[in-house]
């Protein structure tokens, strides 16, 4: 085996065998049922930048393969603004390389980031991740480069509150996602003209 990937600090990656952008659907189920993991999270931000989380608890294998396959249905009225009622079906799908065993679960749990896509099985446009993704490949077209960003461990200041809090880094890359998605749809400001071309 690989060096690399036996000393990953990722258990996935170190028991699996391969990086973990190379995760598939059947790497999680065996993994999960290797390891004696009894709950799977998915997680995703919100409109205001709060992570949010589903928690399944694995009771058989038809049950898993069915919620790593379709993920779940969740209302997305109450996540994003812009969202109506009643056009607010949006479904969750577990992204596979991200997945990691939770350190702080009392179980044995396996969490993962998720995508937003609408009824139709399409990706939602609108969320956070997708705005990115945009902004990412506009900037490519714009200026040839190739946008990269890594999540770092840095700290905050919250405005309600006095201290200082860090925050682990795949949560800060959501944070700053969210940050994106909130510069990308902010009306335009029609005073400052002194914008280079």
């Amino acid at each position: 085996m690989n060096k690399e990937l036996e000393m990953n600090p990722n258990q996935l990656v170190a028991f699996i065998g391969k990086p973990c952008a190379e995760f598939t659907k059947a790497d999680i189920i065996h993994y999960i049922q290797e390891n004696g993991i009894r709950m799977v999270n998915f997680m995703y931000p919100a409109g205001d930048g709060r992570l949010k989380t589903l928690n399944f608890v694995i009771n058989n294998l038809g049950y898993l393969d069915a919620i790593l396959t379709c993920g779940e249905r969740v209302d997305g009225s109450s996540l994003f603004p812009f969202i109506e009622a009643g056009s607010s079906d949006l479904y969750v799908i577990p992204r596979f390389r991200t997945a990691f065993l939770d350190p702080f679960a009392e179980i044995p749990t396996l969490s993962m980031l998720c995508s937003f896509f609408n009824k139709d099985g399409e990706p939602l446009e609108s969320s956070p991740e997708y705005t990115l993704h945009k902004a990412c490949k506009a900037f490519t077209d714009v200026t040839g480069m190739e946008f990269q960003a890594m999540g770092e461990l840095e700290y905050f200041r919250q405005p309600t509150r006095k201290a200082t809090m860090s925050l682990p880094p795949m949560l800060n890359l959501m944070i700053s996602a969210h940050s994106a998605w909130l510069i990308l749809h902010k009306p335009a400001d029609k005073s400052n003209t002194d914008i280079p071309k």
